[in-house]
């Protein structure tokens, strides 16, 4: 056994029981699905998963900073996933993090930090994060996080109270959600009645009445006090936090299966998985390069049963054919892929994706916008520079900076609406890099995403007027009102090219431009439309991204 100083992450599911109760199929499914999300975030974060149990996970980190932002990549990606879903059915992690010092055995951490982690966990919001003082005092100057102090807070089977704080979640519209302090349950009274001096008090209070009425001494029983907070983790475990949400290592070309940069595994709740009947076809599977799809077609699809394909979505891949049985072709297949992942910078779980000329991949195919991904309009596109990439966070900008502009086309960047990046470098064709950022970044955050980048230069209106804070969707935005919303959707469609602008006032009348030349121009025009039928009118869009204050 040996000691150490970690940050400790803790993490499950609230509600977890009850999902399970009423439909126990779905949720597994979806909480392996949303662990391959949560696993990858922590492994790109240089974190470790040291214990799990059901729905819960228990992490280390080497950097208290690194853990939080792990947490908050997390929450965001989920919260994203969890759109598809009514609220009765979402599946939401509460996160605790904590610095101390363990003790290691056999891979397993022990100690008080696991413990304060799992108890931080169990204060935290729905879908939030809750941190010791020794982790604020970490991260508060290094990353744009708000907390709010919640005090000293006595948790289960730790004997001193652990001074705790709430992160400020992020919601989609780009503004933060305040934490809601948990009230304490007042601590019970240190000279509570014991129960069987009850029998006395009823007769000393029957001879009051009878005899010697209003006998103050009476007045002075305590009721026993309330029981304190039950509401702490069951388990001690919590789910990874979310780390800057960006992968971006270069491909690593092969002859045949090259494997590509970004994210984490694929898992998006949206799409429902393939039927086993689905036909394979090799110009349809996902993530990898098109010279290994050619392969695929020339020497996979033609071979004989039995036979299996796997792959990741990191674009590696591995096929068996010809085995004595379906479960040694899909060992035979994993096992490939697995070993060819393991030699790329980024490794990722190989899954099964074909047996025999039938699609049995269980996440479905990923979700993407619909055609063209990159749209070339001279009036917007300008060079491409890191620190103006919209919605990304300051580290990810830096790390933009270090690795895309040097890298060799073709390359493309994409973003999701909560801010994770995703970029593929040095591929073949602008088409098949479009194709597999879309491919892999709408795996991993569950929802299309969006290139904003090809090469060296921005290939979508990009605000400087004002701050980008997320995707627009005139459907669906709650400034606007309910009754103009489609006709705002249905404008903004039929204007694919120029600078275009919404804003509204109080009334959430909406004011447009469309087809701009100049940023300004269409601030301009859309604050003046909006004054004509509405009072303090805002910006509250331009181009594809919803806006706010510099």
């Amino acid at each position: 056994m040996k000691r150490k100083i970690a940050a400790i992450f803790a993490a499950d599911i609230a509600g977890y029981s009850r999902l399970v109760a009423e439909d126990e199929e779905e949720t597994l499914r979806r909480l392996a699905s949303y662990r391959l999300v949560t696993d990858d975030f922590i492994a790109k974060s240089g974190g470790r998963i040291f214990n799990t149990a059901g729905d819960a996970v228990l992490a280390e980190f080497p950097s208290a900073v690194e853990a939080v932002r792990c947490a908050i990549d997390i929450q965001e990606s989920l919260r994203t996933r969890n759109m598809a879903y009514p609220p009765s059915r979402q599946m939401c992690f509460r996160i605790g993090i904590t610095i101390g010092d363990v003790v290691e055995r056999d891979g397993d951490l022990l100690g008080d930090g696991v413990n304060i982690a799992a108890r931080l966990e169990g204060l935290a919001e729905v879908g939030g994060i809750c941190v010791s003082r020794a982790v604020h005092e970490q991260v508060a100057n290094k990353l744009s996080v708000q907390f709010a102090d919640i005090g000293e807070q006595e948790v289960k089977n730790i004997p001193t109270p652990v001074h705790a704080y709430m992160v400020a979640m992020r919601r989609e519209d780009g503004t933060y959600a305040p934490p809601q302090v948990k009230k304490k349950a007042p601590p019970p009274p240190t000279h509570a009645t014991p129960s069987w001096m009850w029998p006395l008090v009823v007769a000393v209070v029957c001879l009051a009445a009878i005899g010697v009425g209003g006998f103050l001494y009476f007045t002075k029983l305590e009721l026993p006090g309330a029981p304190k907070d039950s509401s702490l983790a069951n388990n001690i475990a919590s789910p990874s936090p979310p780390a800057t949400p960006a992968p971006a290592p270069t491909p690593a070309p092969s002859p045949t299966f090259a494997s590509a940069p970004p994210p984490p595994p694929p898992s998006p709740p949206s799409p429902p998985p393939p039927t086993s009947g689905e036909k394979f076809v090799a110009e349809t599977v996902p993530f990898v390069p098109d010279r290994a799809r050619t392969v695929l077609a020339t020497e996979y699809a033609s071979a004989p049963d039995y036979k299996a394909l796997a792959l990741n979505t990191n674009g590696v891949s591995g096929f068996a054919v010809g085995q004595p049985n379906e479960e040694a072709a899909k060992n035979a297949a994993v096992e490939q892929c697995q070993k060819r992942a393991d030699a790329t910078q980024l490794p990722r779980k190989c899954e099964v994706y074909a047996v025999g000329n039938a699609v049995v991949y269980a996440h479905g195919r990923p979700p993407v916008p619909p055609a063209p991904w990159i749209r070339h309009d001279p009036v917007t596109e300008r060079p491409f520079a890191a620190k103006d990439v919209p919605i990304v966070r300051e580290p990810g900008k830096a790390r933009i900076e270090n690795t895309y502009p040097p890298a060799r086309k073709s390359k493309t960047l994409a973003i999701g609406p909560g801010g994770a990046f995703f970029y593929m470098l040095g591929l073949d064709s602008m088409e098949e890099a479009a194709r597999r950022i879309q491919e892999t970044c709408g795996a991993v955050v569950g929802v299309p995403c969006m290139i904003v980048a090809a090469d060296d230069a921005f290939v979508v209106p990009v605000p400087t007027t004002l701050k980008a804070i997320g995707f627009f969707h005139a459907d669906r935005h709650p400034s606007i009102a309910t009754d103009a919303r489609d006709d705002v959707a249905r404008k903004l469609a039929d204007a694919p090219s120029g600078w275009n602008a919404v804003a509204v006032g109080t009334s959430g009348r909406p004011g447009l431009a469309l087809k701009a030349n100049t940023e300004q121009n269409a601030v301009n025009e859309a604050l003046g439309n909006c004054v004509k039928h509405d009072s303090d009118c805002h910006v509250i869009a331009i181009g594809p991204f919803a806006v706010g204050p510099n």
